[in-house]
């Protein structure tokens, strides 16, 4: 039986997704643990990346973690573009200025990071445990006070921050703005995806709540 193309994607991605896990091992058999010790910040930021991955995953609702093929092999898709981040601002470094990123590019990267860590991290608390009574028999409750009072989609905002922060570990600008756009673009179609659910979910309530909020930045956007 022929391999469908979704299918053959979602097998691309996890192959790319293997080779990279087993290319990492091999890196740190090879000493990349003593790059590690020699740059703090850079080791701070993937601790923290790492235990934001973890708690996002248990802070996920069922819905979120269920095996429909379509979601798995979207969060598969996924999984590329933040390999390609990780690949290219070190790359970028390494082979285009040389040399180590300022220490304040560093800081303030990992600072980025902990701001976006913390604003996906709330959201997603507030939305398992504090969702208003009366909508926890729902998919999806609508939210409009906490975070949610300002952007409908403060989750989207924080990890968008929490990516944003790796170039700076490295002084990247070319990696910086490329993941600017692609997360522009990436973002803003799960924004849409997702505020048309909620609308054919809450009607009017919905249509209301975006009219006095913005998606992701107060005032601007």
């Amino acid at each position: 039986m022929p391999v469908s193309s979704r299918d053959f994607t979602v097998r691309l991605a996890e192959l790319i997704v293997q080779l990279s896990a087993i290319i990492g091992a091999i890196a740190l058999g090879l000493g990349i643990s003593a790059y590690l010790s020699s740059h703090r910040r850079v080791m701070a930021y993937l601790i923290a990346y790492a235990a934001f991955r973890l708690a996002d995953l248990l802070l996920r609702d069922r819905a979120e973690l269920g095996m429909d093929p379509v979601r798995f092999s979207r969060r598969m898709i996924y999984e590329l573009p933040l390999l390609a981040l990780f690949f290219g601002a070190p790359f970028e470094r390494t082979f285009i200025y040389g040399g180590e990123a300022s220490r304040w590019l560093g800081t303030l990267g990992l600072i980025i990071e902990l701001a976006g860590i913390w604003l996906a991290l709330g959201a997603r608390i507030q939305r398992e445990y504090f969702a208003p009574a009366g909508d926890h028999d729902r998919r999806r409750a609508l939210i409009q006070n906490g975070l949610y009072r300002f952007i409908r989609h403060p989750i989207y905002t924080g990890e968008f921050l929490v990516i944003l922060g790796w170039p700076f570990e490295y002084g990247a600008p070319v990696t910086l703005v490329v993941t600017a756009v692609v997360g522009f673009v990436f973002f803003n179609r799960r924004m849409r995806r997702e505020e048309a659910e909620m609308i054919a979910e809450h009607g009017d309530a919905y249509a209301a709540y975006m009219r006095v909020t913005d998606r992701m930045i107060p005032n601007l956007w």
